[in-house]
């Protein structure tokens, strides 16, 4: 297989973006610093295509690994024909390289390996090439052998038809015809008990096509299956299955006709369907989780790339009944202020003495926003706030911040050494306000799956989904870009080119030393060497350096054609640290020529003068803000018909929910979404969109909220 001309097949690009993509890989470049600054090499790549294509790169070589070595081990027992040298050629997917194989996979002793033993083997391939013109039990006879316990022709027969069974189940045609029909069948789902009460109900009677099975309900059922509530059996078109093979294997000889449709039966239900039926529940699932990994992944990437509420004074409440409420003051830049604990709800009641503390610690650190955790007690912590509010007469607004996650990092490793001195209650809180100060780097501390943006996260191949939501972290991170001399070590293990180790010792050279002063710095870290340099320069930012293009996402191999064009645009250096080089764009009349002059590609051009005209930008900046409240809504309050602002909290295969501020999260529906037709939700919305939405029914009991984001006006 030509893997540069099959990638570029698949992925529609020219063959020299597939070659240059592979070679970059081939040399260690990370995702990220291809995306960003090999351009010119790739045609422009974006991050997600180019993980996509590291991952078809890795399956197609493996694929190429795992037909050599099933041709060496054909080889190996001196069966290697032309023919199935050109199977193994035209195979497509690992399943045929394994159908293959199958026929030639030392196998356990078997029914039909016991009936070669008893000499059985050409008696069933007389009845599998049907040549015979006479009753098949007369050419049995010639087998008979009490030695080897064959007793009667009936016997003979019968271990000559246990032998075509498995001849017939290793046919790798055969298994494709059964595969593909298979696909055309039923998932069949039933309740082990149908008077038991589960969150599977609606599943407890349920039948659907195998091909139209969304992912969501297919890992659904199962979770259920796995939880013993549910079964899960695939009904395929047995008449269509059986009616294929009779016409591949029969030739019309009434004399062996009988046999092999017995054998073929027998084939089919012990051999094929059990295996064919576990192989597709795993493709199914393995679609579900390619699926779901991919919406959690789009939905990781909308909450970590929400805007940062900056310089701002924030007190974060993190609720609790029994344990009180957690509370946090952190300053503009996440720095502790100050801590405690309130017991304003029940079953303390300590209202007034929760709300002396609250403000006075407000009026001693100068509070701007208010941060509510969404966990237990939300609601009761969020009323008592709002009476503050009001009473006071503060000028303060809050916030509902999602906790999830919170917990896991405050009880973690890395919760303690950042915060020794706090208990792990405390830690919550103080993680919660900064949360809310610079999502990204908060919630990098935090194992993706744990942040509460999929759906059935932990029913998926962890490994599967680890790798890929550690690569959305990864290129957010260097899409933001990092300060260096702030950036916790959690944050810097994920900039291109940086591991654990280097951002550990990135840290100490900082204790040691003091802040960075230029980029050039960073190859005096310990095991920071000039491949990993290379890799990170470009995403780390130095604010107040002594290199004004150490703040931008300039890469220092591009400095001097940056230097150089500053210098033909007529400005000074100094400028970019003021506020940029504003309307450089403009004096640019031809950017073919102006690269040509530079020595560089136009792609690396236009993002110099963006980066040159925003200096230390951050893209976040251009995300709807969070909305601020000052005032509560309970869902009793909710009516039909109102209309309300929200922010959407998660994104699944069938709707979105939305934050409407009544602490429950309302569902809008996929059918709800948009007049057009949408094959999924985030085709029209992401998490951390601001959406107008409409209530179209509330259960009070059950805590549902139905909304409609249709014809809001």
């Amino acid at each position: 297989m030509d893997i540069i001309k099959t990638l570029a097949e698949e992925f529609n690009i020219k063959k020299s973006q597939a070659e240059n993509t592979v070679a970059l890989i081939d040399e260690g470049n990370t995702i990220p610093f291809i995306a960003r600054y090999r351009k010119e090499m790739t045609g422009s790549l974006d991050d997600v295509v180019l993980r996509d294509l590291f991952d078809r790169l890795a399956y197609l070589r493996n694929l190429e690994e795992k037909r050599e070595q099933v041709r060496n081990l054909i080889a190996e027992q001196e069966k290697l024909t032309d023919d199935i040298s050109a199977s193994l050629d035209k195979a497509k997917t690992i399943t045929e390289i394994e159908d293959i194989y199958r026929p030639f996979r030392p196998k356990k002793r078997t029914r039909a390996t016991i009936a070669k033993e008893k000499g059985l083997e050409p008696l069933a391939t007389v009845i599998l090439t049907q040549l015979i013109d006479f009753p098949a039990e007369k050419e049995a006879e010639k087998f008979i052998d009490a030695e080897k316990d064959v007793n009667s022709a009936e016997e003979a027969i019968a271990g000559a038809m246990d032998i075509i069974a498995e001849i017939i189940s290793d046919d790798a045609q055969i298994r494709a015809i059964v595969r593909n029909l298979s696909m055309s069948g039923i998932v069949n789902v039933k309740a082990v008990d149908e008077n038991a009460e589960s969150v599977y109900e609606m599943y407890y009677d349920h039948s659907e096509p195998i091909k139209k099975m969304p992912g969501h309900r297919i890992l659904a059922v199962n979770r259920g299956e796995k939880e013993k509530i549910l079964t899960v059996k695939i009904e395929p078109p047995i008449e269509a299955i059986y009616g294929r093979l009779e016409k591949r294997i029969l030739k019309g000889n009434p004399y062996t006709d009988d046999i092999l449709k017995a054998a073929i039966d027998d084939s089919y239900k012990r051999l094929i369907a059990p295996s064919i039926e576990r192989e597709i529940r795993n493709e199914l699932t393995k679609k579900a989780e390619d699926a779901g990994i991919k919406v959690f992944g789009e939905n990781l990437k909308q909450l970590l790339l929400q805007p940062p509420i900056k310089d701002k004074v924030v007190l974060a409440l993190d609720p609790g009944f029994r344990t009180g409420c957690k509370v946090a003051v952190v300053d503009g830049i996440g720095k502790v202020l100050d801590t405690g604990v309130i017991y304003p709800v029940p079953p303390h009641n300590k209202v007034a003495q929760a709300e002396k503390i609250i403000s006075d610690l407000i009026g001693k650190h100068g509070v701007e926003i208010i941060a509510i955790g969404n966990g237990t007690a939300s609601r009761e912590t969020e009323l008592f706030v709002v009476e503050l509010i009001k009473k006071e007469k503060l000028n303060i607004s809050y916030i509902i911040v999602n906790e999830a996650g919170a917990s896991v990092y405050s009880a973690s490793k890395l919760g303690s050494q950042e915060f020794p001195e706090y208990d792990v209650a405390l830690r919550s809180a103080i993680s919660l306000g900064r949360r809310l100060q610079d999502p990204l780097a908060e919630l990098v501390k935090i194992e993706p799956k744990s942040i509460g943006v999929g759906q059935y996260q932990h029913d998926m191949n962890q490994k599967r989904l680890g790798e890929a939501l550690g690569g959305v972290v990864e290129d957010c991170v260097n899409s933001v870009g990092v300060d260096l001399n702030t950036a916790s070590p959690s944050l810097l293990s994920y900039v291109s080119g940086i591991n654990s180790t280097i951002a550990k010792n990135i840290l100490s050279y900082r204790e040691e030393n003091g802040k960075f002063r230029s980029r050039k710095e960073l190859l005096k870290v310990a095991k920071l060497g000039p491949k990993a340099y290379e890799q990170c320069a470009g995403f780390l930012r130095i604010t107040d350096g002594t290199e004004p293009l150490d703040n931008t996402g300039v890469h220092p191999e591009s400095y001097k054609a940056a230097q150089k064009l500053i210098e033909i645009c007529e400005y000074l250096p100094e400028d970019i640290k003021s506020s940029g080089l504003k309307g450089i764009a403009s004096k640019i009349k031809d950017k073919s020529k102006m690269a040509e002059s530079l020595n560089i590609g136009v792609p690396t051009l236009i993002d110099i003068i963006k980066e040159l005209e925003k200096p230390g930008r951050d893209p976040r900046d251009e995300m709807p803000k969070p909305i601020l409240k000052k005032d509560v809504l309970s869902i009793e309050d909710l009516k039909e018909g109102m209309v309300l602002k929200g922010t959407v909290r998660n994104v699944i295969d069938f709707g979105v929910f939305v934050d409407i501020g009544v602490h429950q999260d309302g569902l809008v529906h996929i059918s709800q979404i948009c007049n057009r037709f949408i094959k999924h939700p985030l085709e029209a919305v992401s998490v951390g969109d601001i959406v107008d939405v409409k209530v179209l029914g509330v259960d009070i009991k059950k805590h549902r909220i139905s909304l409609s984001m249709k014809d809001v006006n």
